[in-house]
């Protein structure tokens, strides 16, 4: 006969072993939630380089990246650096004049249509928006670009980035 505490504990070590199982392909942090290091960092006359000429060397998130539930919030995040790479490599291509002034604006420009895109993303859902989009102005520039994950905008060694389409809606206003 089996006894019932006998077949709760076998139950509750098969739940802890399956959620602890890595079962996908995609990065993972402690709590089994996808790695999208967010926010990005502010484009600065320090950092341009390697916005410019790193690009390939930093994730991209496609759709199969990501869960099909619970991680809308991190989708909004990664769709959001997806954007972000790909207008980068617009201020960064030869569209725009070649001085590096006009470079840094144009990433700069980008970096904030970005994110301001991406807040409006957060506000149209049901769940609770990124904590930076609840500030104004400056305030939630200060906020976004605190505590980051890859000020410098280092590549990942190893890492080159899959082929996305380019997004729409960037213009740029020369500075």
């Amino acid at each position: 006969m089996i006894s019932i505490g006998g077949l709760t504990g076998f139950w509750m070590i098969a739940l802890l072993t399956l959620h602890g199982a890595d079962v996908g392909e995609t990065n993972r942090s402690s709590f089994n939630e996808p790695d999208v290091p967010f926010p990005p960092a502010y484009p600065t006359a320090q950092n341009l380089a390697a916005i410019c000429h790193q690009g390939q060397g930093r994730p991209r998130y496609l759709p199969g990246f990501f869960p099909r539930s619970r991680v809308s919030h991190f989708r909004r995040r990664g769709n959001a650096i997806n954007r972000l790479e790909s207008w980068y490599s617009y201020c960064c291509s030869d569209q725009i004049a070649q001085q590096n002034h006009q470079i840094l604006c144009c990433a700069q420009q980008a970096w904030r249509q970005t994110l301001t895109q991406f807040c409006t993303e957060e506000f149209s859902t049901m769940t609770g928006a990124y904590v930076c989009c609840g500030d104004r102005g400056d305030a939630q520039w200060a906020c976004f670009n605190r505590e980051l994950p890859n000020p410098n905008y280092d590549p990942t060694p190893g890492y080159i980035a899959p082929p996305v389409p380019v997004e729409p809606g960037f213009t740029f206003n020369a500075c």
